[in-house]
């Protein structure tokens, strides 16, 4: 069973954004710069629930630009992310592939994104993460 694990949100305005989750009582849980061409990609912590507020990647297009602003992923845990992908039985297209694998690692934790009809991208991991993955 998944359990709901953070949101990712993408960023014109990183520093009005960061106070402004910071005014809600999130706490800064940890900071990388230069994260895959995103000037910061900054993980904050309320409780048990993590956003994950980045800026878009370089070059940013000035002002707001809706496509790519707003909410990015949300991402679930799941106990055993190789099973819980077999039991899902969907086709390849609902997968976002990262060097043509569905499973993939980023600093030592496996996951693996799925595309909802609409769009909405969800994460699925199945380990807890080194938060700034």
């Amino acid at each position: 069973m998944p359990i709901m694990h953070h949101i990712c949100i993408q960023t014109n305005d990183y520093p009005a954004s960061l106070a402004f989750y910071q005014k809600l009582g999130f706490t800064i849980f940890k900071t990388s710069q230069n994260f895959h061409g995103r000037a910061y990609n900054t993980w904050l912590q309320l409780a048990d629930f993590y956003i994950e507020l980045q800026t878009g990647k370089t070059p940013l297009t000035a002002g707001t630009d809706l496509n790519h602003t707003g909410l990015v992923h949300f991402g679930l845990m799941v106990s055993d992310l190789p099973s819980y992908v077999a039991q899902l039985a969907l086709p390849d297209k609902c997968f976002r592939l990262k060097n043509k694998q569905v499973i993939y690692e980023v600093f030592g934790s496996r996951l693996c994104k799925v595309v909802a009809p609409e769009g909405t991208i969800i994460e699925l991991r199945d380990s807890p993460i080194e938060v700034g993955d």
